[in-house]
């Protein structure tokens, strides 16, 4: 284990506290001398962590230390680099787009050693089967990132068009298929609208009437759901 990993496995366990650990304790779980450990309390300290305590007493990390992208270990750089990969083919232009830059950004302040991973990873995605949708599906996003209503006129099963006022809270993206989960006001209930059939879609001013948290957590106990799986809700 690298020094750098060494840090944020330490950072890591002392997340897990919410009072004074004892320098032995962080020892052992960490799987270091507890003159190591010592070391490494004080380079993170000199980090910036907010970890307050000493010898004897206990140390405890206080809240609000953001953990410097310097920190990253191997393996979490290569499920960065996996998963902007896996958004740049399967999610919608500008979420592709974003991927990029978000990457690009981390890329930037990495060390070099860890940068050269970062453009080396091997970790690659397929093609992806093209997804065909009438609408831009970063407005599906904007409504839901804002809370607010939509309207919808929606493609069914049997290809009729029904107009629909739903309140958007999710967005799932799967290999062949993009689908909105919301609560619909036509239906009473939480259905699933799937962005290909969706032939125009207007964010209305009006906020809908619950957090989308709240709708997220209903829908879920709805479904008997354990996120991130669970049962199938009705459909659109």
């Amino acid at each position: 284990m690298s020094r750098s990993e060494r840090l944020l496995h330490l950072l890591q366990v002392l997340r897990r506290y919410r009072q004074p650990v004892s320098g032995r304790r962080l020892a052992e779980e960490t799987g270091v001398s507890l003159r190591t450990l010592y070391r490494d309390i004080a380079s993170l300290q000199a980090q910036g962590a907010h970890i307050e305590g000493e010898p004897g007493l206990g140390y405890i990390l206080k809240p609000g230390f953001m953990l410097p992208p310097m920190m990253f270990s191997q393996e979490e750089i290569e499920a960065l680099v996996l998963g902007s990969r896996w958004v740049a083919k399967r999610a919608d232009t500008h979420l592709a787009a974003a991927a990029g830059n978000a990457l690009a950004k981390i890329a930037a302040v990495l060390p070099a050693d860890l940068r050269d991973e970062l453009d080396a990873s091997t970790l690659l995605v397929g093609p992806a089967p093209p997804v065909t949708d009438r609408i831009d599906v970063s407005l599906l996003r904007k409504a839901i990132r804002h809370e607010r209503k939509l309207d919808l006129s929606y493609i069914d099963t049997d290809g009729g068009e029904t107009r629909r006022t739903v309140w958007p809270f999710a967005l799932g993206f799967f290999e062949n298929v993009r689908v909105l989960v919301a609560w619909c006001e036509l239906r009473q209930g939480f259905r699933h609208f799937r962005t290909d059939r969706i032939r125009q879609a207007d964010i209305s001013e009006t906020r809908y009437g619950r957090r989308r948290q709240v709708l997220l957590r209903e829908w879920r106990e709805t479904q008997n759901i354990v996120p991130p799986s669970g049962r199938r809700v009705g459909s659109a």
